[in-house]
């Protein structure tokens, strides 16, 4: 689209552990939100922002007057591929389009995140959606995206939300990158069967937008960078935090942002979580990590009626700080 959803933002690359302008080397660092709603919204009548309840005066809130220079925008791979019942493909990506065009008007970069696969199959636990790991049309999903945004720079890249071990009740097998299956009896996924995922998917990428800033998750639903980085220049390394995930931060992402890139893709909790959520912004401020939180949607939730929970007004808060 050469630029028309972009709204002037300049194009973002890395160096060394920063995310900079790629016109003046100058470091920024994105903090904003997670939106969802776009994976799972069934359209209705007026179509799929209709559904996710997603508006223009929502967007500004989150950029204008919460200070977001960043959303991070989960979606569904088979509805852009296939749409869902009367409305197309195509008329689902116009959705993504008009929420970035709404995001950049407003000076923020949208970040694509691969949320979903598809809507009607679960992957165990209590209607658990989110797959292990890809399958067999992502690669052709991100190829599609790619070339759709090319020479747009407010567009970033999310490859896959959450790598993580096969639960227990999953009855569908692991996927391997090459287009077969690991055997039923494989449920651990850890560095060795993510990577190749990841440059498979990263290829898909850069192979038509050599310019694309892209994000790589972690293992065990996100959190674990550890066997990262990658060899391949200008990546982000993405890590999801919550309370159950344990407090070995350093570990799990911390020592690696004096490396890399570091962003905190998703992160949030509840209003018994109040002293972790402090802490854990100090944390990244300390290390200049960005971050989008989850979610201004969906529990556990930042906001309720545009008005701030407990735990969203720590993050507003910080984001009135600027960076």
């Amino acid at each position: 689209m050469h630029g028309e959803l972009s709204g002037g933002l300049p194009r973002l690359t890395t160096e060394r552990n920063r995310i900079v302008r790629a016109d003046s080397g100058e470091s920024v660092r994105l903090r904003g939100v997670n939106r969802s709603g776009l994976e799972y919204a069934e359209p209705d009548e007026r179509g799929f922002l209709s559904a996710a309840e997603i508006s223009r005066a929502e967007i500004r809130t989150i950029v204008q007057d919460w200070g977001a220079n960043i959303i991070r925008l989960p979606f569904n791979q088979d509805w852009v591929l296939r749409g869902r019942g009367v409305w197309s493909g195509e008329d689902y990506c116009s959705a993504l389009d008009q929420v970035i065009r709404w995001a950049s008007g407003f000076g923020a970069y949208t970040l694509l995140d691969l949320q979903w696969l598809d809507a009607d199959r679960t992957y165990g636990g209590e209607r658990n959606f989110v797959a292990p790991l890809p399958n067999s049309e992502s690669a052709g999903l991100w190829g599609l995206l790619a070339a759709r945004y090319l020479g747009e720079p407010a567009v970033l890249y999310d490859i896959f939300n959450e790598p993580h071990d096969r639960l227990p009740d999953d009855p569908n097998r692991l996927n391997r990158e090459d287009g077969t299956q690991y055997p039923d009896s494989r449920y651990r996924v850890t560095a060795a069967e993510w990577q190749p995922w990841a440059r498979r998917l990263i290829a898909a990428v850069r192979d038509i937008n050599p310019d694309a800033l892209i994000f790589v998750s972690g293992t065990d639903w996100g959190y674990d960078l550890r066997g990262m980085p990658m060899d391949i220049p200008h990546l982000v390394y993405s890590t999801h935090v919550y309370p159950a995930r344990g407090r070995d931060w350093a570990g799990a992402f911390g020592s690696l942002a004096s490396q890399a890139p570091v962003f905190a893709g998703e992160w949030g909790g509840t209003e018994s979580d109040l002293r972790w959520g402090r802490k854990l912004i100090a944390y990244f401020d300390r290390l200049q990590i960005g971050w989008t939180a989850w979610s201004w949607h969906n529990a556990p939730l930042i906001v309720q009626k545009y008005a701030p929970t407990s735990f969203g007004r720590i993050i507003r808060s910080s984001l009135a700080c600027g960076a």
